[in-house]
């Protein structure tokens, strides 16, 4: 049976692992620990590590993995900006998930500005202690406003049709525009200007880092609500954090944080929270954060676990590689991979 480790692992990760892994002829070795330079000694003897998106996969990560003999990183995310492709390219292979369920995320993106709209989460503490008033819990029609979405990929796409379900006007903003479509396209100026939410829905790249920031934020309307379940570098939390404070944002939904790696997907609540910007974003009352869990739902669970799974047999079994990724897949330049290659 072949052998794969697992890094990072928490309780809902083994449910659909083990309910697979046997049909995949694979055994797994979880860890809880994340994956970085400190651990991947644990990984000597897998030739397979699954890793995932808050895993600091670095240089010299890269070096102490392949130095032990592994081959392969199956991702269990779609997201992989945390990877050093180039340091790895000609090591180790590296795929991922590149969907599980859009659905999710786009769901959660949702469910983020109801509640924040709504203020629903502090109407159900008020009941709780029996305070039935409704001072401070005025929220806002959605049909009628304009949402900007940025990022019309699969989980922007359904978050758009989510939205004219609600009757709202939707504008959009993507450097590669879909063709023959209804959305419509207008430029990130136009989006900022004319949008009374914003959702981000794109992947972060060195074009997108800090997208929503002074300048950009500066162009928005007053009061302006932000949503984002994608990436938390898409967002200047310091800019954020400022924008809150003069009451030019009125409001955000996040799922991630752009520091959010050594406390996201852990309990710290016996812990003194060193990063102030969070602490205080996370005090104001027209601020939610979730601990990136869009993409938490039994179907999306399911699907990658199937997914990674599938990824790891493809390896072991010398096919092809569908959902490799390498410096070359993801700098956008020609990838030597052919049809029935891999990339290196």
């Amino acid at each position: 049976m072949n052998r794969i480790c697992f890094f990072d692992t928490k309780p809902y990760d083994r449910i659909y692992f083990d309910l697979l892994k046997e049909q995949y002829n694979i055994e797994v070795e979880y860890f809880e620990p994340k994956l970085g330079s400190k651990t991947a000694f644990m990984a000597k003897g897998f030739e397979v590590v699954v890793a995932f998106v808050n895993d600091k996969i670095d240089a010299d990560t890269i070096d102490i993995l392949y130095e032990n003999g592994t081959r392969l990183i199956a991702m269990r995310c779609a997201g992989y900006n945390n990877v050093d492709f180039k340091h790895a390219f000609g090591k180790i292979h590296v795929v991922r998930v590149p969907a599980y369920s859009p659905y999710a995320v786009a769901e959660h993106a949702m469910a983020l500005l109801q509640t924040l709209n709504r203020k629903t989460h502090r109407a159900y503490t008020r009941t709780r202690d029996f305070n039935f008033s409704l001072n401070g819990l005025t929220g806002f029609d959605l049909h009628g406003k304009t949402m900007g979405v940025i990022g019309t990929g699969k989980i922007g796409r359904i978050f758009i049709d989510i939205c004219k379900g609600f009757g709202m006007n939707v504008i959009a903003y993507d450097p590669f525009p879909l063709k023959d479509t209804d959305i419509q396209y207008v430029s990130l100026e136009q989006l900022c200007r004319e949008s009374d939410i914003i959702s981000l829905h794109c992947p972060l790249t060195k074009d997108t880092f800090h997208l929503i920031n002074n300048n950009t934020i500066a162009m928005m309307k007053n009061g302006v609500y932000i949503i984002n379940t994608s990436r938390g570098a898409l967002v200047n939390s310091e800019d954020l954090l400022e924008a809150l404070k003069a009451e030019k944002i009125g409001g955000a939904g996040l799922d991630v944080y752009e520091e959010e790696t050594e406390l996201f997907y852990e309990d710290m609540s016996y812990s003194i929270i060193k990063d102030d910007i969070l602490a205080r974003i996370i005090s104001m009352p027209n601020v939610i954060v979730t601990s990136h869990q869009a993409f938490l739902t039994k179907e999306a669970l399911h699907n990658i676990a199937e997914t990674t799974l599938l990824n790891c047999r493809g390896y072991y079994n010398n096919k092809v590689l569908s959902n490799e990724v390498c410096y070359q897949c993801s700098k956008g330049e020609a990838c030597p991979k052919g049809q029935n290659e891999k990339c290196f």
